[in-house]
């Protein structure tokens, strides 16, 4: 693994980051419980690092049912105060509270439009952004895009959907390509 380029962001990272960076991150996703999981996990990273939360990854899957979207939206009070105690996550209650309304807005999206992933993805065409950067440093933290997913998703009621956050979502599955052009997933992505 060591003599493949990746992003500089990936480098001299922990096992299970190299692995997300070489397997998942950048590649399209259509699946709706995948869409729910990176809101989630996007939603608990706000104002800490991926690192952290991808550590806690396997905790987020326990205590959010494995990330299905209609068990999560009957989540009621006492719940929401078990989940306040378990460890495996972050405990912040704004956090698990925004995970539980994202829950409910999640469907009422896929309600509207047959699934989240056909919403998420008209954001770009229907087809992935693939951006050509030389460096890290020129890599935005959003989009015009981006900002336009947020603002709609917060007009719908979505919490923790600022326009970072959705950058980083956008990128996580595959709606932005924003590995740097010497990285060996650039190529494989494109396909």
């Amino acid at each position: 693994m060591s003599n493949k380029t990746r992003c500089a962001w990936a480098e001299n990272q922990f096992e299970e980051y190299i692995t997300y960076h070489d397997e998942e991150w950048g590649v399209p996703v259509r699946n709706d419980r995948k869409h729910f999981e990176f809101l989630i996990l996007e939603g608990a990273q706000a104002g800490l690092s991926w690192a952290t939360i991808l550590k806690r990854r396997e905790g987020y899957r326990t205590a959010f049912a494995h990330f299905d979207p209609e068990v999560v939206a009957t989540f009621d009070e006492d719940k929401i105060q078990e989940l306040l105690q378990f460890e495996g996550i972050i405990r912040n209650k704004l956090k698990v509270r925004g995970a539980v309304t994202n829950a409910q807005k999640f469907l009422e999206v896929r309600k509207e439009f047959g699934s989240f992933d056909t919403y998420i993805w008209s954001f770009v065409d229907n087809k992935p952004i693939v951006n050509t950067w030389v460096k890290r440093e020129e890599v935005p933290a959003t989009s015009k895009e981006s900002d336009a997913l947020s603002k709609d998703m917060k007009k719908r009621g979505f919490k923790f959907v600022g326009s970072t956050i959705m950058y980083a979502h956008m990128q996580a599955c595959g709606l932005v390509n924003d590995h740097t052009v010497d990285c060996f997933r650039y190529g494989e992505i494109l396909g």
